[in-house]
C-alpha cells in the first residue's frame, strides 16, 4: 500500500507552471489577434492580449479541475465494479476495498486519485475509523454527486444490511446508465459546439479578408472616430456572443 498518505484537494488545479505558460500564450495570441482585427493598434493588441492571457490561466485552471473530477468519477465507477465482484464472492466491505485496490492497480497507477483515496479509506479503517466516515470524507472533498450518494447509502446500511453487495451493484448500474446518457448528450453537443465556434470565427475572417483585400474599403473603420466607435460596438457584441456561446454550450450534465 502507498505510504504517502497525502489528502487530495480537488478544489486546487492540478495544472503546473508549464500548463499556465501554455494557457497564457493561447489567451495572449487569441486576444491579440481579435483586438488587432478590430482596431489595428499594436500596443492595444499586446496589452489586451496580456490581459486575456492572464484571465485564460484561471479559465484553464478551472477546466483542469473539472477534467480531474470527470476522470475521478470514471475511476469511482471502476471501483464500484471491482467492489461488486469482490462482495459477490462473499468478502466484507473492508476486504472488498483491498481487493478492489489490487484490481484497479492493473489499470491505474499507484498515484492516481482513486488509489490514493482507497489508501486513505483503508488506512483510516485500520486506525479504527469506520469505513462510512472515510467514504463520506472522500465524497465531501470530491464534490461529486455519485460519490456523495454512495457515501450516504453506505452510511445507512453499514453493519445493518446483508444486501450490501446488491446495493453496490445497483449503485454501479445507476451510475452506468447516467454516464451512458451523458455520453449521448455530449456527442450531440459536440456538433453544436463546432457550429458555434464556426459562427464566432466567421465575423473575424470576414473583417480580416475585407480589411486586407478590400482596397481600402475598411480604412474608415480604423482612421475615424466614428469608425472606432463602430468597431468598439462590434467588439462588444463579439465578446458578449463569445461568453453566451460558452455558457450555453457548456451544459452541466
Amino acid at each position: 500500500m502507498n505510504n504517502n498518505m497525502r489528502t487530495p484537494d480537488y478544489t486546487v488545479s492540478p495544472s503546473g507552471l508549464f500548463d499556465h505558460i501554455v494557457a497564457f500564450l493561447i489567451g495572449f495570441v487569441a486576444g491579440s489577434m481579435v483586438l488587432f482585427i478590430f482596431y489595428k493598434i499594436m500596443i492595444l493588441s499586446i496589452i489586451g492580449g496580456a490581459i486575456v492571457g492572464t484571465v485564460w490561466i484561471f479559465v484553464s485552471s478551472n477546466n483542469a479541475i473539472n477534467k480531474r473530477k470527470r476522470k475521478l468519477r470514471v475511476q469511482f465507477f471502476d471501483l464500484l465494479e471491482a467492489l461488486s465482484v469482490s462482495m459477490r464472492a462473499g468478502n466484507p466491505m473492508a476486504k472488498a476495498l483491498q481487493n478492489a485496490r489490487e484490481d484497479l492497480l492493473l489499470i491505474y497507477s499507484d498515484d492516481s486519485d482513486v488509489i490514493v483515496e482507497l489508501d486513505l479509506i483503508i488506512g483510516k479503517f485500520h486506525n479504527t475509523v469506520p469505513l462510512s466516515e472515510g467514504i463520506a470524507d472522500f465524497a465531501q472533498r470530491s464534490e461529486i454527486e455519485d460519490i456523495a450518494s454512495f457515501a450516504s447509502i453506505y452510511a445507512t446500511i453499514e453493519g445493518k444490511s446483508s444486501r450490501a453487495d446488491e446495493i453496490v451493484r445497483e449503485t454501479q448500474q445507476i451510475i452506468s446508465d447516467k454516464m451512458a446518457i451523458e455520453m449521448e448528450i455530449e456527442t450531440l453537443m459536440t456538433a453544436a459546439k463546432s457550429e458555434v465556434n464556426i459562427m464566432l470565427l466567421m465575423p473575424l475572417i470576414i473583417l480580416l479578408v475585407i480589411g486586407y483585400a478590400g482596397a481600402g474599403f475598411m480604412d474608415v473603420i480604423y482612421t475615424t472616430s466614428e469608425g472606432r466607435l463602430v468597431a468598439t460596438g462590434g467588439f462588444i457584441v463579439f465578446i458578449i456572443s463569445f461568453i453566451m456561446a460558452r455558457k450555453f454550450s457548456n451544459v452541466k450534465l
